[in-house]
């Protein structure tokens, strides 16, 4: 048993987005033989179609691999900083970590972000310079700056192309030499046949005819089909309907013992029973301790998802539960709304999260969706001293109600050349950011440390931040707590009625600029009525910017040919007649296209 587990490493691949993972971890496969080279295709790791169109990794996906003698389980983890979540699981499951460096950026902010979870893991860490293929690959510069980070030595980082296979196995006797096989987490009894069930599940996702699949590390004991096992944190009970390894498609096997990763089937139907970050034990032992999970995560950005069609909304929940299963970082819960009917408040880690999440549910579950301004969670105080968490405008109390509202602040990191220095100063001043203070990865390169709002940053931000720095910028944020804000709810009005899904707390000395944007942009997308539309944006029932769309023009005219030009006016003045009429009796309201909300995200 113990040599068996000598012989098996556990590693993910760490880097910020773009910087080749899915590539090298694609040449691992190859080399290794777990996949052969007809099967295979550009990120054979990443699942989904928006992963591979978008380019980017958004599921961590585990593979088992065998190379030189030994059993390599490799996780392959996102790299935006909306994805952290998943990488800081994926590390719980894992003895190392190559930390990927794109030899034509350099260090980026989320290499640091990662490289700082896994630090804080003790994991054995593997510097990798990659692309260094590319006309444009600066190698000295990368491993001065790779030295200075990890104070390791020059020779000790591995140069490799994902692309072209270079350095790829030295990669993986780096693996072998260098990361620690698993140890058990557990005090006595020492690893062997004796020692009950204790795994970690670090994913999961649904089977409709198997149920819940959990991906798990075994830390210690084995477990096989037939097996009874207990979820511990839940206290539910199953009987094992199969178990096996990623190759990277699901291979069942005959067990999964101490060190390995793989997947067993639970059999539970109910999503809820078997959590992400959950022990799973054998049904019979005692005293088994919970293994250490993850800390709570916690949503940033808040939007109401709800069916365009009525009837769809139990199909939404359960697409949202299933979503939730693998999907930890999700939160939700049910809400109501006049104008939209039933839908979630849906929590997120991020926009790109936001839209991740809710294109998946157009994909994967053909549902056709209105989706809400997204907001962030303001604590609300108010004068009888209760407090409150408001995610939503709508629950946002009377201003005579309320004593004080504190919104949430992140600690922001900004990686770019020092000539942009600047522009990008007066960006985040302009976005009220604080100044903290300046760190020189380099001559060439700084890192930029601010306190800024969490909702400063959460529409254009990262565009913008691109843009002044000729796109050599990169930023990484984390909660940093809850500070005052003079914010307002602003509702806005289109044919003089309120519509719900695009009200939004504003700064107060922005509500102006912010009414004049929404209407502008309502008057460029929505689409021409048989009447006008009044398009209005108001704080606490004062209009304070306004827009018209004019009316749709038919030439009632046109059968006319000749004749006395009183006929004309008459049927001119009849048609104006009408649309009053369509107006005043109700006829004239106006439905807003789903692709407004998304330009008005975007805006």
């Amino acid at each position: 048993m113990i040599e068996e587990i000598n012989k098996i490493r556990n590693f993910a691949i760490l880097a910020h987005i773009d910087h080749g993972k899915s590539t090298l971890a694609d040449r691992m496969l190859e080399i290794t033989g777990t996949i052969e080279k007809r099967k295979m295709k550009e990120q054979v790791l990443d699942r989904m179609d928006l992963e591979r169109e978008r380019g980017i990794t958004i599921k961590l996906q585990p593979v088992t691999m065998e190379y030189d003698g030994y059993i390599l389980n490799l996780i392959d983890t996102p790299g935006h900083v909306d994805f952290t979540y998943e990488v800081s699981r994926s590390l719980a499951a894992v003895e190392g970590a190559v930390l990927l460096v794109d030899a034509t950026q350099g260090i980026q902010a989320q290499t640091l972000a990662n490289l700082y979870l896994a630090l804080a893991q003790n994991l054995t860490i593997i510097p990798v310079i990659n692309k260094i293929d590319l006309p444009a690959a600066n190698v000295e510069k990368t491993k001065k700056e790779i030295v200075q980070l990890l104070g390791c030595k020059p020779e000790e980082i591995i140069l490799a192309s994902g692309k072209t296979g270079q350095g790829v196995g030295e990669v993986l006797q780096a693996v072998i030499a260098q990361v620690p096989a698993p140890t058990s987490p557990q005090p006595p009894p020492s690893q062997g046949e004796g020692t009950p069930l204790s795994a970690l599940i670090f994913d999961s996702t649904f089977d409709e005819y198997r149920g819940v699949v959990a991906y798990v590390r075994i830390f210690d004991g084995q477990v096989k089909k037939g097996d009874k096992i207990i979820l511990l944190a839940t206290k539910a009970k199953s009987e094992v309907l199969d178990v096996g390894v990623f190759k990277p498609e699901y291979k069942s096997t005959s067990e999964l013992k101490a060190g390995e990763i793989g997947y067993i089937v639970t059999g539970f139907k109910d999503l809820s029973e078997c959590r992400v970050g959950d022990t799973v034990a054998s049904a019979n032992a005692a005293g088994v301790e919970p293994l250490k999970g993850y800390d709570e995560v916690k949503p940033m950005v808040f939007a109401g998802i709800f069916p365009r069609e009525g009837n769809e909304f139990a199909e939404l929940r359960e697409a949202v539960a299933k979503l939730k299963l693998n999907d930890a970082a999700l939160v939700y819960e049910p809400e109501h709304s006049e104008a939209l009917g039933f839908g979630f408040r849906c929590g997120f880690l991020g926009l790109l999260h936001l839209e991740i999440f809710q294109e998946r549910l157009r994909r994967e579950y053909n549902l056709n969706l209105t989706v809400t301004i997204p907001s962030v969670a303001y604590k609300v105080f108010k004068k009888n001293g209760e407090e409150l968490i408001i995610r939503s405008p709508q629950k946002l109390p009377d201003p005579t109600e309320m004593e004080k509202i504190e919104e949430p602040w992140v600690s922001l990191d900004i990686i770019a050349p020092k000539e942009y220095i600047g522009a990008i100063l007066n960006l985040v001043q302009e976005k009220r950011g604080i100044y903290k203070n300046t760190e020189y990865i380099d001559e060439t390169r700084v890192v930029l440390h601010y306190q800024i709002p969490l909702a400063a940053i959460l529409t254009d931000f990262y565009d913008k931040i691109k843009s002044v720095s000729s796109g050599y910028a990169s930023i990484n944020y984390e909660f940093s707590g809850y500070r005052p804000a003079d914010v307002v709810k602003m509702e806005i009005l289109v044919a003089e009625e309120a519509v719900e899904a695009l009200a939004m707390i504003v700064y107060r000395d922005e509500a102006f600029k912010r009414g004049k944007e929404v209407a502008a942009t309502l008057k460029e997308t929505l689409p021409k009525q048989m009447f006008v539309v009044k398009l209005q944006a108001a704080v606490g029932g004062k209009i304070i910017a306004a827009e018209r769309l004019s009316a749709m023009r038919k030439d009632v005219t046109a059968k006319l040919y000749g004749g006395d030009v009183s006929r004309k006016r008459k049927l001119l003045a009849k048609q104006k007649k009408g649309k009053k009429k369509m107006e005043a009796r109700g006829k004239g309201r106006v439905e807003i296209p789903s692709d407004t909300f998304v330009k008005l995200l975007k805006r």
